[in-house]
């Protein structure tokens, strides 16, 4: 099992998906021992630091990568398996930024009020008891909150030679802000350029569903995963798989769009996996679906569609690549004790 560790330097991290070299490549089931700055690019240390003041945008989100996937190509899929995701600090920020996030006017829902006061979070973590502490700001309460690590941002190159944002979400993944995207899942990109070119960053000890301010728990994190290639099997829209669901995610705006793609994405997904007609696995994921918000607050909204695989008949999503990689990663995990 080969196996790489990489720790960015400030300025080995990059901003965008595409546009960007390889920093290093891969072989197919590589195990990525990898290091990440949290969004804000571990600026914001102290309740004085505004993000205003202490961020130059759009130098916001960094991402670890990319990483050249070796025999990727479009048209193929890169299978992604959180082996774990850790803080590697013990404290974590959140803000309120003006002009961002989903009860305040933006640069595209404009509006006459002045923007919310800019207040920054400092939450202690603990790694040992898994919680993170919330500490009002105007009062003296405080509540302990669970450790639940998660990736905000995962995504490949997209198509057409273009270079994205990485605080954008979209077909090629991006800023999803899904607290699905733990450790123990899978997550299949399509690729859209030779190698992929994977990346990953705007790691988050928790965030509520929606992620309302547009800030999360934002923390640095030790996060290990391990890429493989499907190939020849396409990926139109992130998908992801757990032990106990399948998932589609779909990113958009308006909300509804994002909506329809994740449901029009898992029904396509299910009726191909299970041999099922359109309408027949269109009828079962409308009465065994669920449908948590991601965030609503990024350039494009992310909506997530999900079924528990107990309700698939003959399922064996990606020929079983996520219960094989769920074996390599328990294998890596033994090898390390």
């Amino acid at each position: 099992m080969d196996v790489l560790r990489y720790s960015p330097a400030a300025d080995e991290l990059a901003w965008t998906f595409g546009g960007v070299a390889p920093v290093r490549r891969v072989k197919p089931g590589t195990v990525l021992e990898l290091w990440t700055e949290d969004a804000f690019a571990g600026k914001v240390r102290t309740t004085d630091d505004l993000v205003s003041r202490v961020i130059e945008f759009p130098f916001v989100n960094p991402l670890t990568g990319p990483f050249h996937v070796e025999g990727a190509e479009p048209g193929d899929t890169l299978a992604v398996h959180f082996v774990s995701i850790e803080p590697s600090r013990d404290w974590a920020a959140s803000s309120t930024i003006p002009l961002f996030g989903a009860l305040t006017t933006t640069h595209v829902t404009a509006g006459l009020q002045e923007p919310l006061d800019e207040l920054v979070w400092l939450y202690d973590v603990d790694t040992v008891g898994r919680t993170v502490t919330f500490r009002a700001r105007r009062t003296d309460d405080e509540v302990e909150l669970p450790l639940d690590p998660m990736h905000g941002t995962v995504g490949v190159a997209p198509a057409n030679l273009e270079a994205r944002s990485s605080l954008v979400p979209d077909a090629h993944g991006g800023n999803m802000d899904t607290p699905e995207m733990r450790a123990g899942v899978t997550c299949f990109l399509g690729v859209n350029v030779e190698g992929a070119l994977f990346a990953l960053g705007d790691g988050h000890c928790r965030q509520g569903e929606g992620e309302t301010c547009g800030v999360a728990v934002e923390a640095a994190m030790d996060t290990t995963v391990i890429v493989d290639v499907i190939k020849r099997v396409s990926t139109p829209w992130p998908r992801l798989e757990s032990d106990d669901h399948l998932m589609s995610a779909g990113s958009a705006r308006p909300l509804e769009d994002a909506f329809r793609i994740a449901q029009h994405d898992l029904v396509t997904w299910i009726g191909e996996e299970c041999g099922l007609d359109p309408l027949d696995a269109y009828q079962l994921v409308t009465q065994a679906c669920e449908s948590p918000i991601a965030n609503v607050c990024d350039p494009n909204y992310t909506v997530v569609a999900k079924i528990r695989k107990q309700y698939l008949p003959r399922l064996d999503a990606y020929a079983g690549a996520h219960a094989r990689l769920k074996e390599m990663s328990a294998g890596y995990q033994a090898q390390r004790l």
